[in-house]
């Protein structure tokens, strides 16, 4: 599994590396190797054409967010070769019982920073500045 961050965000990728990413990198570079597939979680479609061309034939570019600004033109030639593009929209119930599927023979390692819910604004706030490693989970209170 690689990582990819925002440029020059050193600490994402110590903290994707302690979680079992065997690369983490930049994401306006290129990873070590073509992907099997993509999950961009960021808000930024610019993010899209990058993914496909780092994606092999075949592969899969997955946007994982509930909200991300438009996606920018790119060449066909970035979608040719079988290359999917979805969004999270886009998946099916049985891509949610394959997911917990996997994830009940697999250790996933997840850690979340707790925001009230009466917070969710200053959770967006965090989470747009990088203050904290993990996912932001809204909570009662």
């Amino acid at each position: 599994m690689f990582a990819l961050t925002r440029p020059g965000d050193v600490r994402s990728q110590r903290f994707a590396l302690s979680l079992g990413a065997s690369w983490a990198g930049d994401s306006d570079r290129a990873p070590p190797v073509a992907l099997d597939g993509a999950l961009i979680f960021a808000p930024s479609g610019a993010l899209v054409p990058a993914a496909l061309a780092h994606v092999r034939k075949g592969g899969d570019v997955i946007c994982a967010g509930i909200h991300m600004s438009d996606i920018p033109s790119f060449p066909y030639s970035l979608l040719w070769g079988e290359r999917q593009l979805r969004s999270v929209a886009n998946l099916t119930r049985a891509d949610g019982d394959a997911f917990f599927r996997f994830a009940s023979r697999h250790h996933i390692d997840a850690r979340s920073v707790p925001f009230p819910l009466r917070q969710a604004n200053d959770a967006l706030d965090a989470l747009r500045r990088g203050a904290f490693d993990g996912a932001a989970v809204l909570v009662p209170g």
